[in-house]
């Protein structure tokens, strides 16, 4: 059976729990055959883990109920547990500080003590007594920077024949094979980067293609798909008994993104489906054309879906389509139209500049020439993010909401109030 994951990423701006209900049926109409649950501090993590535990975490109860609504849509579940790079969630704590690889960088973890590895187990017991019936379990493993600068490394490495490809190896040998002593039908899972530059030599003699899956990850529009072909033909003759792509990720067009460019991660399953096409006839198979996009127009309920562009004309059906529609309007209108007001109305730039404002002046001609534009404009902007703050706490919990109008919405929606009080402020000083 061909497996097809949507990877969810929870540590940041984490959906609501009874959201994520709502949207898996969604997932499952467009084709999806499992999740990949990125749980970092999300996850309910207790006793001596529980500082692990965000204050927006799921409950037991909460992710209970997601689990049951995706195993009743046919949805199988593969958790992601960091054990080795991405661990800022875990080594910022200063119970778990002294584990730090780099002493000064939470990041990566320090493979040469043995508490390292209880931390990782400890994490996975938790995660997998909450989950029923896997098969897989990704073990991340992605993006160790610094690993190998810590003292204890340095030490290790001046030692014959040790190299920092073995001592990557080493820690995701001993963690897939804890995985295997405790839970053994379920498969570890890795993130690939870490292994692409190693020989095969290298990576065979290590044992760890006999104990995980790779799961190449390139969220590129252009990735070079010979390359690919050729890796994952190393990766068979080194002994991995299946291997995973990742394409475009939400992230992959920029870290701090409010909307998808839809293009971009249309090019790049394109480019994974040729790779695919290189491949054992057994890996995958799919395409695009204006049917495909029909029918998923049809499911999202979008009378059209913009592909290169971010912006989209047409309000769906989907949950969450009104969050789409709103944040759509403010990317691309509020920073504008109050530019436009403040920096290019000559009223404005000539008559009630950042001097008259201090000092309270205002000619009544030129006042009665932009405050009705100045106070509409202010007026619908509020009635918008309202609308906007309603929406999204029905999805987000307060700190992703906080955050995003504090980034996306209070500068510019609070230099249109200033200019609105300055006026009040001037006009009652002229009175």
């Amino acid at each position: 059976m061909r497996r097809r994951l949507v990877h969810l990423d929870l540590k940041g701006a984490a959906p609501r729990a009874p959201y994520l209900e709502q949207v898996l049926p969604l997932f499952r109409a467009l084709g999806a055959t499992g999740l990949l649950l990125e749980y970092e501090d999300t996850f309910p993590y207790t006793g001596p883990l529980e500082p692990l535990r965000a204050p927006h975490a799921y409950s037991p109860a909460e992710l209970r109920a997601v689990l049951s609504r995706a195993r009743a849509q046919g949805l199988d579940v593969v958790p992601l547990v960091q054990s080795f790079g991405h661990m800022e969630f875990v080594l910022k704590h200063r119970e778990f500080a002294h584990l730090r690889e780099v002493p000064a960088l939470p990041n990566a973890l320090n493979p040469h003590k043995e508490e390292s590895l209880a931390l990782v187990k400890a994490m996975i017991d938790q995660v997998m007594a909450l989950h029923e019936g896997l098969e897989w379990l990704h073990i991340g493993c992605d993006e160790v920077y610094y690993l190998g600068e810590g003292e204890e490394s340095k030490q290790w490495l001046q030692q014959p024949h040790n190299t920092p490809e073995k001592l990557c190896l080493a820690h995701i040998k001993a963690v897939a094979s804890c995985v295997a002593s405790s839970y053994p039908r379920v498969t570890p899972i890795v993130w690939d980067d870490m292994l692409r530059g190693m020989s095969e030599e290298t990576l065979a003699e290590s044992g760890v293609p006999q104990l995980v899956q790779p799961m190449i990850w390139d969220y590129a529009a252009d990735l070079h798909v010979e390359a690919k072909v050729q890796l994952i033909e190393k990766y068979r003759r080194c002994g991995f008994s299946k291997v995973w792509f990742a394409s475009a990720f939400k992230g992959a067009t920029g870290a701090n993104q409010s909307l998808t460019l839809i293009g971009h991660h249309l090019k790049n399953q394109l480019e994974w489906l040729e790779v695919a096409s290189r491949t054992p006839p057994d890996v995958l198979e799919g395409g695009y054309s204006e049917k495909v996009k029909e029918n998923v127009e049809k499911l999202l309920g979008m009378a059209n879906l913009e592909i290169d562009t971010y912006m989209s004309t047409s309000v769906g059906t989907f949950p969450g389509s009104n969050i789409l529609s709103l944040v759509t309007e403010v990317s691309f209108y509020l920073k504008s139209s109050v530019d436009e007001l403040l920096e290019r109305n000559r009223y404005v730039t000539g008559w009630f500049s950042p001097y008259h404002r201090k000092r309270k002046i205002i000619h009544p001609v030129i006042m009665h020439l932009f405050q009705p534009d100045a106070v509409s404009l202010l007026s619908k902007w509020n009635a918008v993010v309202q609308d906007l703050q309603a929406a999204m706490e029905q999805v987000f919990h307060p700190c992703a909401i906080e955050e995003w109008m504090e980034e996306n919405v209070h500068p510019s929606l609070q230099k249109l109030q200033q200019v609105v009080d300055d006026l009040d402020e001037a006009i009652k000083a002229q009175n």
